[in-house]
């Protein structure tokens, strides 16, 4: 008679641990994106300051106002190529962050379903006489909200891929028309 109370209690217990775990987990993997997005801003900042002393240096050593330009106007392709990696790079940082977190929670989603679903055949072993439509309602509600979490989880990876092919493209035609300008540039100098 005290069998369903204290499967109540081992569940919740199992549950509460199940999402200490997966909190830990999101946490871990927000410092480890976070660490990665400070090591290539301090990459970026870095290497920006010893190629801004090289381009000074070289800027001050022109001899003539057409020199000075087109030393200039060459450093506007490699400029925008850097910032153009570095938007990549970081969008992969936080594109492989977010499927880390997809995973994660997908992961605990099954297993969270799966225990549910093994706790209330449990409860319909011992449940009393006549309760059975309500156990079969219970189901059904949750097969309807999984199915719901699955749609919902393939759109989101649709609307995700959709949006980093949406990105490439646009880095792409930025690569070209920097080129095309850069080009340009050089002719005219």
């Amino acid at each position: 008679m005290f069998a369903i109370p204290e499967q109540f209690s081992a569940t919740t217990k199992n549950q509460f641990e199940a999402q200490l775990a997966v909190m830990n987990s999101f946490a871990s993997t927000a410092f480890d994106s976070m660490q990665k997005i400070v090591d290539l801003n301090l990459n970026a900042v870095k290497s920006s300051l010893q190629e801004s002393s090289a381009t000074a240096h070289q800027l001050f050593t022109a001899k003539d106002p057409q020199e000075f330009f087109a030393l200039s106007s060459a450093q506007a392709q490699p400029t925008a190529e850097k910032a153009i990696a570095y938007s990549r790079h970081l969008a992969s940082i936080a594109s492989s962050t977010q499927a880390e977190f997809a995973k994660a929670t997908e992961t605990q989603i099954a297993e969270t379903n799966r225990k549910v679903l093994a706790l209330i055949e449990e409860l319909s072993k011992n449940a009393p006489a006549g309760s059975e439509n309500a156990v079969a309602m219970l189901k059904s509600a949750i097969g309807n909200a999984n199915a719901g979490y699955d749609h919902f989880s393939k759109t989101a990876k649709q609307a995700a891929e959709t949006l980093e092919g949406n990105l490439n493209a646009a880095a792409s035609q930025f690569v070209s028309e920097a080129e095309k300008t850069a080009a340009r540039s050089s002719k005219s100098a």
